[in-house]
């Protein structure tokens, strides 16, 4: 068993900034940091926008960021909130800056803004086509140099240890006292007890297979917080990117940048129209709901399996010179911007609901916070504005220490059973998992997409229960793998995706289901 302090699950944006930030104000506890591939891989890796703050006063203001944000949510998002995270941007960049995250200048020196679908002005700060790349780069760079942070990577978190663990403990009082990890190189499977427990652990992506997000993007955290009995909220509102490369197989998760539309690109179906102009005034910057939707309803009407992004009609110079990462996928994949168009398709891109936070980041489990986008802070509402994700990630992670500087943690004086696998053999059916995890993909891409309906989501929901009695018999009987647990994981993530899309009636944002129109 390892006792900590401090015990992060995810090593993206959210769960480096708060370990920095509380491993330099606190040099004599310790913060362990948990992640199940490489230190470096996480969604935040991939995050291509940047980040939307105010800097331009002269044309910019808060007041227009907050409008813009609750539009794109569509009613649903918590005011206050709003208003919190986007007041406090400028502050937690100019933190990034000194940790040596590089952005984007013009040839005045200022940052070299850019206009994302959903804004009414250019204010995304960013580094060419790879701006979480950087970003990563720079936490990473830095927690190295705090010796009391160390990171575990190849190391998955199987389960959180609460108070339904502990012998005698009262179940109706929910607190968390760390997590069960599964190292990945041994099979070894041990406990972290900790004062405290930050789930940092990123997306739900690969619910849907069709995704922008990395392979490790299974709800991991999500799914673990909701078996701990804590809060789950807004599951519905899934936004799918409207602009991911398509392929042959239709299984690309290369992003097309939403800054390539702000850039000036048209979106044209295969005849050449350019169609985004019948669907909404603001044409290609209309914001991601619209935008999938439109293009939902044009693949719909012509049976086509993608549409276009054309870049033709821009200056390839200043194209290459902001997305040279985009430009050289493109490039091999045998498409020249300068001449032909990109294939795209619509792909789940990011969650706007998740674990319930309130603005210090705690769960309704006490010991336990939660933050990035695995959380629900009420920021994004029903639709996540482009570019406000990295924002809130930073804020809520500041929040979050500032509310652990003030707050100490004590160690939990509790006995915390070792993990029991007793009477679990090693399978060899991995043919299994492989075959219920592409029908739980195809299953949500068919009948719990862009867009829904009653029936689709009652027969998603009879299905998945199938799935998920057949795994979870599986589970019971298996060593630990993780393949397994991560399908585990996405059947959770999956049912609170359903069952919360079947309770909504009317809708917002992202969520369309065709049965509340009639």
């Amino acid at each position: 068993m390892i006792a900590t302090h401090y015990l992060v699950i995810g090593s993206g944006i959210a769960g480096l900034t708060f370990s920095v930030k509380i491993a330099e104000k606190f040099p004599e506890r310790n913060v362990v940091i948990v992640t199940k591939a490489n230190e470096d891989e996480s969604n935040t890796k991939y995050a291509q926008g940047g980040v939307a703050i105010v800097l331009d006063k002269e044309n910019d203001s808060f007041k227009k960021h907050i409008k813009d944000t609750l539009i794109a949510g569509d009613g649903l998002c918590n005011d206050a909130v709003v208003k919190m995270v986007i007041k406090e941007g400028p502050q937690r960049l100019e933190e990034l800056l000194l940790w040596g995250a590089n952005f984007d200048l013009d040839a005045k020196g200022a940052f070299d803004l850019g206009k994302e679908g959903g804004h009414s002005e250019y204010r995304v700060v960013h580094h060419k086509d790879i701006t979480g790349y950087e970003i990563e780069r720079a936490l990473l760079k830095r927690a190295h140099q705090l010796p009391n942070i160390t990171i575990l990577p190849h190391h998955f978190a199987l389960d959180l240890i609460t108070n339904h663990h502990i012998a005698g403990a009262d179940a109706n009082e929910l607190k968390c006292y760390g997590a069960y990890i599964f190292n990945q190189k041994t099979g070894e499977i041990f406990t972290i007890k900790a004062n405290s427990t930050l789930l940092a652990s990123g997306g739900i992506g690969c619910v849907y297979g069709h995704t922008t997000n990395p392979v490790i993007a299974t709800g991991d955290g999500i799914a673990m917080a909701y078996r701990a009995k804590a809060k789950i909220k807004d599951m519905e509102f899934v936004q799918f990117h409207p602009t991911a490369l398509y392929d042959a197989k239709g299984e690309s998760s290369f992003l097309i940048s939403e800054a390539v539309r702000g850039f000036g690109a048209y979106l044209r179906n295969k005849a050449g129209k350019r169609f985004m102009l019948d669907h909404d005034e603001r044409a290609e910057l209309a914001s991601r709901d619209i935008v999938s939707q439109s293009i939902d309803s044009e693949l719909k009407k012509s049976g086509e399996s993608h549409v276009y992004l054309d870049c033709t009609h821009l200056d390839p110079e200043a194209f290459i010179q902001h997305f040279p990462n985009i430009y050289k996928k493109c490039l091999d994949n045998h498409i020249d911007i300068k001449t032909d168009w990109i294939p795209v398709v619509p792909a789940s891109h990011y969650l706007c609901g998740g674990i319930k936070v309130n603005k210090k980041g705690k769960t309704t489990i006490e010991n336990l916070f939660a933050c990035g986008e695995c959380s629900r802070t009420g920021l994004h509402g029903a639709n996540r504005l482009a570019s406000n994700s990295l924002l809130e990630a930073l804020v809520y992670a500041h929040n979050i220490f500032k509310y652990h500087a003030k707050h100490e943690y004590k160690e939990p004086q509790v006995e915390i059973p070792d993990w029991n696998d007793e009477g679990t053999t090693i399978t060899e059916e991995h043919v299994l998992i492989q075959h219920n995890l592409k029908e739980l993909q195809a299953l949500m891409r068919n009948y719990v997409g862009i867009v829904r309906s009653n029936e689709r989501l009652k027969r998603a929901e009879k299905r998945l229960e199938l799935i998920h009695d057949e795994v979870e018999d599986f589970y019971k009987a298996s060593k630990i793998t993780t393949s397994l647990c991560e399908l585990r994981n996405m059947i959770n993530v999956a049912h609170l995706i359903v069952t919360q899309s079947l309770q909504r009636s009317e809708n917002k944002g992202g969520y369309f289901n065709i049965d509340n129109v009639r």
